[in-house]
């Protein structure tokens, strides 16, 4: 018989000593040691069975953080499912959330839909309208059903053993708009990055983890759940909102013989440090913080430069940080930065793609305090030898560029998924899994052994954990003008360090400048910076088949390549 992949064999044998603390909404914590979380996850997985899911069938959850969710993700891989969290409800209109929960659905033709009940009306709706039959799963017996004796495993429950080119996780990268793409995630990709997030982190048994981050997105699931779950870590878990009400309440958890390790994106620092108020900082300590992997979106030196200053009197050292790239199509984690922290600053103006980079600046995090906006890039450290990935920087026709010259980067490695999920219609096109190599959309370059990482080119960006794929914008964009589709298209770019988008219209400035601005911030929201570009026909730059050349696009704006235009910030 096969054996249980690691991420699953404390199903079998788990420590009675430590569990997972769920946050509650009065402020406190629920505490579910392993062997009742494993039985949990026994009943669930055979529930699941009888219900009629089989090895390598998808299930999908729509659970916010809390035991039902996490019984039912772990069951779902001990019935030898694939698992597929969905993200909740977040700011769109329930219709627009309708459509997207459908659209994945439709991608997913999940065996089962495992819904909450505050989420059980709206799941019922993406199901009907992605065709599925049925309606969502709510278990009661994933909590409320026999228990087992502590650490056992139910008769014919035994948590099947997949092979590990079998898919564990399909996890959908689009944000709230068009088709969705389900990344393929196996056994083994799961496997080679979680040895290279544990090098990152210098992770060592008995460590403990704290996270808000939610579990549909990769780094919540997979670095602040599965990783810590599998290794038997104490783990505090909370839900995004319950940070956002009380952000010292993740702080909290970093005091000695608490946790030592964490992740979050750049904003989590700067709000933090704006909310958290002096006579409760008084009351933290923070110096058993030993790491913080900061990612899911660029990384912003001004927020880590804040935050670090004004946690110093609780004991918070900047030597936490773990800058950290990476992306879904890669598992999670590329590369991070150990201390000492290398920041610089370049030409932006003169930034081309195969260009050298002109640095202007360099220092490390911490000599001297950053603007927000003052256009400083972090490190991200670089692979090492054992970390199973490789990356390489290349020009706009695939070829690679040499050190300090700006392109696309591009990884390789035993982490890279097999590609994008096909679905029941053939799924997504996608070019950017070449030979095996994974082309990331993302420029960047070397720097003195380290990558440095602008943000998107072109196609999509990230906002808070979240890809937004920029040709789902398109349609939206011509119809609230009046035009036809072909006249105008939205790319992605990085203005100093701040993901935006530019709107291209072929047509003259007018009154749909203010629709346009309306429709992407009630999309995208207040972060990204918006530019819209008005000119004549032949504006949109197309390939000879008539595909949008949204990089070369981008190209032109930033190297100010572009006539007859106006241009509105």
């Amino acid at each position: 018989m096969r054996d249980l992949p690691p991420l699953t064999a404390w199903l079998t044998d788990p420590h009675p000593g430590r569990g997972v603390r769920l946050a509650d909404d009065s402020g406190g914590w629920t505490y579910v040691p392993y062997p009742e979380l494993a039985a949990a996850a026994h009943r669930a997985g055979a529930a699941m069975r009888a219900a009629g899911v089989r090895p390598g069938d998808v299930v999908c959850l729509l659970m916010p953080t809390g035991l039902p969710c996490l019984a039912a993700l772990f069951g779902a891989w001990a019935a030898g499912a694939t698992i597929s969290p969905l993200p909740p409800p977040a700011f769109q209109t329930d219709d627009a959330y309708v459509e997207h929960i459908a659209a994945i659905l439709e991608q997913a033709a999940p065996a089962l839909l495992v819904a909450s009940g505050e989420f059980d009306a709206l799941a019922a709706r993406a199901m009907t309208r992605a065709g599925l039959p049925g309606r969502p799963w709510t278990p009661q017996e994933i909590t409320d059903g026999p228990s087992e004796p502590e650490g056992s495993v139910p008769d014919g429950a035994r948590p099947v053993a997949p092979p590990p080119e079998a898919v564990a996780l399909l996890q959908f990268t689009s944000g709230s708009t068009g088709r969705p793409r389900g990344v393929q995630v196996s056994w083994r990709n799961l496997a080679a990055n979680r040895v290279l997030q544990s090098r990152l982190i210098g992770w060592r048994d008995g460590d403990g983890f704290a996270s808000w981050l939610p579990l549909h997105h990769d780094m919540g699931l997979i670095g602040c759940c599965l990783f810590p779950v599998a290794s038997q870590s104490d783990l505090w878990l909370m839900r995004p909102e319950q940070f956002i009400r009380d952000p010292a309440r993740w702080l909290d958890c970093f005091a000695p013989g608490r946790a030592a390790h964490s992740a979050a994106p750049s904003f989590a620092f700067a709000y933090a440090a704006r909310r958290v108020r002096p006579r409760r900082l008084d009351e933290l300590d923070l110096s058993g913080w030993r790491s913080v992997c900061v990612g899911a979106e660029a990384v912003d030196p001004a927020a880590l430069s804040a935050f670090a200053r004004f946690a110093a009197p609780a004991g918070f050292s900047p030597d936490a940080y773990v800058p950290s790239y990476g992306l879904a199509e890669n598992t999670l984690a590329v590369s991070g930065a150990a201390a000492p922290l290398v920041i610089l600053r370049p030409d932006w103006a003169a930034l081309r793609i195969g260009r050298e980079v002109t640095v202007e600046d360099t220092a490390r995090l911490g000599d001297r305090p950053v603007e927000a906006g003052s256009g400083w890039l972090v490190g991200h450290g670089f692979p090492q030898a054992g970390d199973g990935v490789a990356v390489r920087i290349l020009d706009e026709d695939g070829a690679p560029v040499p050190a300090c010259h700006l392109g696309e980067i591009a990884v390789s490695g035993d982490s890279v998924a097999a590609g994008y999920h096909a679905g029941r219609e053939g799924g997504p096109d996608s070019t950017r899994f070449v030979g095996g190599e994974l082309r990331t959309g993302d420029a960047g370059f070397l720097h003195d052994g380290q990558l440095f990482v602008l943000g998107r080119m072109g196609d999509s960006l990230k906002l808070r954990g979240r890809s937004v794929y920029v040709d789902d914008l398109d349609a939206k964009v011509a119809a609230v003008i009046g035009l036809d589709r072909d006249r105008a298209a939205v790319v992605a770019l990085n203005d100093r360090g701040r993901a935006g988008v530019a709107v291209f219209v072929e047509a003259a400035p007018g009154p749909w400048t203010e629709k346009v601005t309306d429709l992407l911030r009630a999309e995208l929201g207040p972060e990204p910076a918006l530019t819209l570009v008005a000119g004549r026909r032949g504006l949109l730059k197309r390939t000879t088949s008539g595909k949008l050349r949204r990089r070369h696009m981008w190209q032109l704006l930033q190297e100010g390549g572009l006539e007859a235009v106006t241009t509105r910030l």
